[in-house]
């Protein structure tokens, strides 16, 4: 089963939004992104990044969901009606393993490696 574990938001300023979720729900910051950072409950990470261009919109950009098999949730993916996206590029500061769209147009990543500061299974948080 695919676990959520990863939520990016489109911010105007991801060092505010980072001070905010810091001071409103405890959250701590666990990485940088492409362009912005990413802040973490323990389970679930929340990417803060920049809105880049006119086009883009304040809010959910897209989620993540962490799979055993990537290739095998990959063809589950498409067979439901997916398109894939791609993989992401080496050296980018991205944590995903392969982008998709569902039929709905939502964007979401599948990662077999997680996102810093998130864990698999609850069971697995140590604190």
């Amino acid at each position: 089963m695919a676990k959520l574990r990863h939520i990016a938001l489109i911010v105007e300023d991801p060092e505010a939004s980072a001070r905010f979720f810091a001071a409103a729900f405890g959250m701590k910051r666990t990485a940088e992104a492409r362009c912005g950072c990413h802040m973490s409950d323990g389970i679930m990470t929340v990417a803060l990044l920049k809105k880049e261009t006119p086009e883009e919109r304040i809010g959910i950009d897209h989620f993540g969901l962490w799979v055993d098999d990537l290739e095998g949730a990959s063809r589950q993916a498409v067979a439901a009606g997916a398109v894939s996206l791609g993989s992401h590029p080496p050296g980018d500061k991205a944590f995903y393993e392969a982008k998709f769209v569902s039929p709905d147009g939502i964007v979401f990543d599948l990662s077999h490696t997680g996102w810093p500061g998130a864990v698999k299974d609850a069971a697995d948080d140590a604190s």
